[in-house]
């Protein structure tokens, strides 16, 4: 399976369009997190994320709130109007982003590489993730892995 990078610069928004954002550089990696927290903040099987340097995003109009479960790890930033999840920082690494794709204004060059906390999947779901873990990946695998999705991107 092939990973078609998006045309880049590549802009989106929330439901409503208050929160405006823009990606500049390719993601590092994509992917599909089954955990019971990602399920019930998107109301669906899985969320979904692109991992992003953090200097390759922005917020270009309007202001985030931090919602979801809040806690010291991570920051869940949402629209503060149409409450749609824009993306995911966490706390203490601040090289990255994680952006929900479908928030982009073409969503169709998006394919999950990998899917996390399988062990949490509902039975039903699945996607074309070409590796999968039953918890996330070891920092020390995410090199590997973003050197992989980079080779097939």
């Amino acid at each position: 399976m092939t990973y078609n990078p998006p045309e880049l610069p590549m802009s989106g928004h929330c439901r409503c369009g208050q929160v405006k954002i823009e990606i500049t550089t390719p993601p590092l990696i994509t992917a599909a997190c089954h955990c019971t927290g990602c399920q019930r903040m998107s109301s669906s099987a899985f969320s979904l994320t692109a991992m992003m340097p953090a200097e390759g995003f922005a917020v270009t109009d309007g202001e985030t709130v931090v919602g979801g479960l809040k806690g010291p790890q991570l920051q869940h930033h949402f629209c503060p109007e149409c409450m749609s999840w824009v993306f995911t920082c966490i706390e203490g690494i601040d090289d990255f982003v994680n952006v929900r794709p479908t928030l982009l204004s073409d969503p169709s060059w998006f394919k999950p590489f990998m899917e996390t906390m399988t062990a949490e999947k509902l039975p039903w779901a699945s996607t074309p993730a070409k590796h999968s873990f039953e918890g996330f990946p070891s920092m020390e695998d995410l090199p590997r892995l973003m050197a992989a999705y980079a080779a097939e991107a």
